[in-house]
């Protein structure tokens, strides 16, 4: 089983430089004041005057509005006076009053019980707002002082109902606007005065010890939780010492069983051990004095003293472990199944190289590590530059009708090449596919059941493919398939059973996982929306930048987010064509403070309105598709103190509100920071206080710039080619990567047929084991004439992983098979760079349609109309059906990666349409419909074909013809219905089509 790292020094003696963890909210509970008392009694006054005095005056002035027998119809047949208005106002009032009564029971019961969310009375939402607002203000005097003197007499309560960690409870309490204000002025108080302190005290050992002294976490009053930061600030004068409290108690059984384990989430009815020189009337100095305690509580913490020292084994796998615990730690992983037939094999999402060992160790096939290594960054880069090279293509194509001018998208170079084909070999799309669908389908399972989405802090791809979510808190038994994992806060997911989850309508419910890095052959995701607080990065700025950059860009182009926004500030101006709908980018602190206190308002607003308690719940109800996406903030520079206090205070709630927030630091010390972590110039990222050491997922400098150019390159309107516009690409943006003679002299030796049927002419036909891999391997090449990887091919032919001499003995066959040329050349050769080429007497049909098509309209064919119409036809000749038609299934997947199955459609269409005009110009209006209706067959789908048909069927004077070739299109069309375009296009034509489409039915 793999074990969880943690720090050799977890004594309290670690050095300052070390990451560490806080408290999320160090809120200190502030004292009642005048100011407390006047909002008490002003609320006072207000719900008496509107749920005492309003039915008062209206029973004394008014009296009762309604009939007091049965109305008949004489009493409708009255006429209406001012008195009937009056009468009806005041009934409409009497219901506004009971509904506000209702109202301030309700919030009454929630306030007064602590407990549970607030119930929400039907279509009341301003007035029940109203209400939580005046008994806030109410009871926030009683909570106070309450919060400040729990008393002896509370040890004793039971521990049932009291379960939830404090911070985990705090996020699922619903907003009440005058608390947060309250809460929101703690946190910036206690910073203030933490930040003004220049007196570092040691961060280990505890004070002088005198008398051993407990202390037992109360459970909570109202919206106040105990912390361990208040805990210290009230017995030891300085909440900093919480690291005290912490050390004293870390791994110690509790009486329920659970340990601690992580410094922001304590329980009530927890014992704590307090350093010695600890002050204050909740303190219990055991086992000598126990005044006012009960015998159950004195045998707790006399059970509790005993344990004394730290019991070893932190992380909680067993029975009672970590039953609340909220630390990211390591899940335990299952044995993998045994893969005989392939040994070497790596399981997709590990980030492993997908040619193993021996090759990574062979410098001429290097490619960039960090991309091999980070297969769900690949996996979202490649696949939203395969959309926007399509994108390109489309918009291109609709340019005009003439001809092409982006039919074959920049072919990279230099370190852009090297990126892409790094992309090519560390992608792992079925692992994001996987993902996505697990968690969608866990989402809507849990709608089923009407239960809450659970805050998940992490999620865990395993290296045999399971998939574990760690949660905040215990959230009971999981939704079959899913299991419980090591312990309540671990939800497991067999790769088994999540190949058989099924896409489902609903929406993403953690959008903001994000990698950060593997441990142990597991990958670790981390939930960024749901930390409550900020996660700060120390390090230095380039590896800091790094893995804000990574972090960037998967979250821009990952596929198990719906939507979502991204700011970065003061870094990553130039990632914005990753994504231009996702990311934005902001110069300085006082753009982001603006931008975000609007809409840290506005979510609270949204939430108190539509009664959640956090965006999770939003994500489940009927507006999961429109609303709660979550905004990651990414703040590469270190804040001043005065702007990171002004920032720990936006982000104390941000958690509950779908907002997170990744700052870098140069020291490690950044107030109001949840979950601190390191990145070291090795490459690791370190969290001790986590227990976790990661091999840091990052996107260096250089591979950023490369993986921007490769977006920019596939942009109509930025590549090269495409200034002005996509008509705007001329020259040798048009030109084919290989352009083949087409004269009688250039006949190939090597004839492959990949437009159709797949064909080979000029070679024998290998043996029947191996005859699959080769024939696939070939085709492979031929699609890239500029060369393919080594490391591309093998990952190709075998996504889940090959060891290198397979590999190497499969290139020997393949160059054996091809053979030579009649000078003695190799017709598989390997160039410059280590990519493996293919001789120019190796051809495919492809090859052949674009030169054909190049000749017709740039060639040859532009200054002779006899040559274009006969490359034209001779082009169409070629046209036998899709590409690889009958591929074997299970086989060529990496064809999902191409764009070839959006350009030869394209190709096609173009070459019929040329033809067509072709044929026009000479009002042969027979032969260029055939032309037509030759590249439908291939293209079926592109409109300007559709047409172009119309058109010339019209030129034929055919009504008959025409009204059927319009009902076809129509049927063609299904419930989406005809085009607009199409639509004014017949309405041109054939003023009448639609009652001939209507008879045709």
């Amino acid at each position: 089983m793999p074990r969880r790292r943690t720090s050799s020094s977890s004594s309290s003696t670690a050095p300052s430089a070390a990451p560490r963890n806080r408290t999320p909210q160090p809120v200190r509970v502030r004292r009642r004041s005048f100011g407390d008392f006047v909002k008490a009694f002003l609320a006072f006054v207000v719900l008496l005057v509107l749920v005492v005095g309003v039915p008062l005056a209206l029973a004394t002035q008014i009296g009762w509005p309604l009939p007091d027998g049965a109305p008949s119809l004489d009493w409708l047949q009255r006429e209406i006076t001012v008195q009937t208005f009056l009468h009806i106002l005041t009934v409409v009032v009497w219901f506004a009053w009971a509904q506000f009564t209702a109202c301030v029971l309700v919030e009454v019961k929630a306030a007064l019980s602590g407990v549970g969310v607030p119930g929400r009375v039907p279509g009341a939402g301003p007035s029940q707002l109203l209400a939580r607002q005046l008994v806030a203000a109410l009871l926030l005097v009683g909570a106070t002082a309450a919060s400040l003197t729990p008393g002896l007499s509370q040890l004793g309560q039971s521990m049932e109902g009291n379960q939830k960690p404090s911070v985990a409870a705090a996020q699922q309490t619903p907003g009440i606007f005058a608390q947060q204000q309250e809460q929101a002025a703690g946190t910036a108080s206690a910073l203030a005065e933490q930040a003004g302190q220049v007196a570092a005290r040691a961060d280990g050992g505890s004070a002088a010890h005198g008398d051993t002294k407990y202390y037992r976490i109360q459970p909570p009053e109202g919206r106040h939780h105990d912390s361990l930061w208040e805990i210290a600030d009230r017995h030891l004068g300085d909440g900093r010492r919480y690291k005290e409290i912490f050390e004293l108690n870390k791994d110690r059984v509790q009486p329920d069983g659970s340990k601690l384990s992580e410094a922001s989430l304590i329980r009530p009815g927890w014992i704590m051990e307090m350093p010695g020189d600890a002050r204050g009337g909740e303190l219990v100095e055991m086992p000598d004095e126990a005044p006012n305690v009960s015998e159950q509580v004195q045998q707790q913490i006399s059970d509790y003293a005993r344990t004394g020292d730290h019991a070893p084994g932190g992380g909680g796998s067993g029975a009672h472990g970590g039953g609340d615990n909220a630390q990211v730690s390591l899940p335990e992983q299952r044995p993998a199944p045994a893969t005989p037939a392939t040994p070497a094999t790596p399981a997709p999402g590990t980030g492993q190289d997908h040619a193993a060992t021996p090759a990574a160790a062979d410098h001429s096939f290097g490619l960039p590590e960090a991309l091999l290594a980070a297969p769900l960054l690949a996996a979202g880069l490649l696949g939203a530059l395969g959309r926007r090279r399509r994108q390109a293509l489309w918009q291109s194509a609709l340019g005009s009708v003439g001809g092409r001018r982006g039919m074959e998208p920049p072919t990279p170079t230099g370190d852009a090449q090297d990126v892409q084909d790094a992309l090519l070999v560390g992608a792992d799309p079925e692992g994001v596919r996987l993902l996505d669908r697990a968690l969608r389908g866990l989402a809507a399972a849990l709608a089923a059941e009407s239960r809450p989405l659970p805050v998940v802090y992490a999620a865990w791809m395993g290296g045999n493919g399971d998939l574990h979510l760690q949660l905040a808190q215990p959230a009971g038994k999981p939704p079959a398939p899913w299991q419980l994992g090591q312990d309540q806060t671990f939800w497991l997911l067999a790769r088994a059973d999540a190949e058989r989850y099924e896409d489902v309508d609903t929406a993403a419910p953690y959008p903001g996982l994000v990698s950060l890095g593997t441990m142990d052959d597991s990958r670790l995701l981390l939930n960024l929306e749901s930390v409550p607080g900020i996660v700060s990065l120390g390090g230095s700025e380039a590896d800091r930048t790094a893995v804000f950059a990574s972090v960037a860009a998967e979250l821009a182009t990952n596929g198990w987010s719906d939507r979502m926004t991204i700011t970065l500030v003061g870094f990553g101006d130039d990632l914005t064509p990753l994504a231009p709908n996702r990311i934005r980018h902001l110069d300085g602190f006082e753009d982001l403070f603006e931008t975000m206190s609007a809409e840290t308002r506005q979510r609270r607003g949204a939430l108190g309105a539509a009664g959640h308690d956090s965006v999770l719940t939003g994500r489940t109800g009927p507006a999961q598709h429109t609303r709660w996406a979550p905004h990651l903030v990414l703040l590469a520079a270190q804040p001043s103190d005065e702007d990171a206090l002004r920032l720990a205070e936006l982000a104390a709630d941000a958690g509950r509100l779908g907002i997170g927030y990744l700052v870098g630091t140069e020291g490690t010390d950044l107030p109001g920071a949840a979950w601190e972590m390191q990145i070291t110039g090795e490459g690791k990222l370190l969290a001790p206080l986590l227990g976790l050491e990661l091999e840091a997922q990052t996107l260096p400098a250089a591979q950023q710039r490369a993986v921007v150019e490769l977006f920019t390159d596939a942009d109509p309107e930025h590549g090269p080619g495409g200034s002005g516009g996509p008509g705007g690409a001329s020259g040798t943006a048009n030109t084919p990567p290989f352009l083949v003679d087409i004269s009688e002299q250039g006949r190939p030796a090597v004839y492959a047929r990949l437009v159709g049927s797949y064909e080979i002419i000029g070679l024998d036909a290998p043996d029947g084991e191996r005859s699959a891999l080769l024939h696939e391997a070939l085709a492979l090449l031929l699609l890239h004439r500029e060369g393919v990887h080594p490391r591309v091919l093998s990952s190709a032919l075998w996504p889940r992983g090959v060891t290198a001499d397979v590999r190497d003995a499969l290139l020997e066959r393949l160059r054996a098979w091809l053979g030579t040329d009649p000078d003695g050349t190799p017709r598989l050769t390997t160039d410059a760079t280590g990519r493996l080429t293919l001789a120019k007497s190796v051809v495919s049909d492809l090859d052949v349609l674009r030169s054909l098509y190049y000749e017709a309209t740039q060639g040859r064919g532009v200054g002779s109309r006899q040559v274009r119409g006969r490359l034209l036809t001779d082009a169409l000749v070629l046209v036998r059906g899709p590409l690889l038609a009958d591929r074997p299934e299970g086989r060529y997947r990496w064809l999902t990666h191409e764009i070839i199955d959006a350009q030869l459609p394209l190709l096609v269409a173009d070459t019929g349409l040329a033809l067509s005009e072709f044929h026009l110009e000479k009002n042969r209006a027979e032969k260029a419909i055939e032309a037509l209706n030759a590249a439908l067959r291939t293209a079926p789908a592109d409109e300007r074909l559709w047409h172009e048909l119309l058109r010339a069927t019209h030129t034929t004077g055919d009504t008959d013809r025409l009204h059927a070739l319009a009902a076809d299109l129509v049927g063609r069309s299904g419930a989406r219905g005809v085009p607009p375009r199409t639509e004014a296009l017949l309405d041109e034509l054939l003023p009448t089509w639609r009652e001939g489409v209507a008879a045709a039915g």
